[in-house]
């Protein structure tokens, strides 16, 4: 729309969408703010959904952990600290979480439908197996406990998540050669722990 003022041209623009304040409308939906919630999921759920469709590969479950990972969001908002990171990065992690959470649940129940899918019984030790993958598992789980933070999630999106080091660093919001080097240690130290030869 154009307007003529004292001899000039104006131009208004439309159409131009407002500049969202993420990590301000995360700190309103801490207070309860129920536009504000509104207005962060508009932003935020395309890129929540996709994040949950690459992991899960399947759009129903994918649709199920982003109302699950919103409604994290609103009970959890307060938990979010603007100074020590973004809220697109804060909820970004929470998905990340969510979806290889329902990824192992899903591997687990159709490990117990595979188990107790006998024919004509087993034709190997199944317990003997199961019994050796979870002792491995915990074995893994408690050698990451030992990581810093910025190292488990690290290696948990790289590894887990199939991420690339610069995506990483910017889920994390972090430097890129930071999460290198980090990635490395964690590395290193989950090796050590689990007694891997190099």
């Amino acid at each position: 729309m154009s307007e003529a003022t004292a001899g000039h041209l104006t131009v208004v623009p439309q159409d131009v969408a407002p500049v969202l304040d993420l990590d301000d409308l995360l700190v309103r939906t801490a207070r309860g703010d129920e536009q504000a919630f509104a207005a962060l999921y508009d932003a935020l759920g395309p890129s929540v959904f996709g994040l949950a469709k690459r992991l899960v590969r399947n759009p129903a479950r994918a649709e199920e952990i982003s109302q699950e990972v919103f409604l994290q969001v609103w009970r959890t908002a307060s938990r979010f600290d603007p100074d020590r990171g973004r809220a697109k990065t804060w909820i970004l992690v929470l998905a990340h979480r969510r979806a290889v959470d329902a990824i192992r649940h899903d591997q687990a129940a159709s490990n117990r439908e595979d188990t107790y899918d006998w024919v004509g019984g087993p034709d190997h030790d199944v317990v003997t197996e199961e019994v050796m993958v979870r002792l491995e598992h915990e074995q893994v789980r408690r050698c990451m406990e030992g990581l810093t933070e910025l190292q488990r999630e690290s290696v948990n999106l790289a590894f887990y998540g199939g991420y690339t080091y610069p995506e990483v660093a910017e889920l994390l919001d972090a430097n890129l050669a930071t999460v290198k080097t980090r990635m490395r240690d964690g590395l290193i130290r989950l090796r050590d722990c689990l007694g891997v030869a190099s």
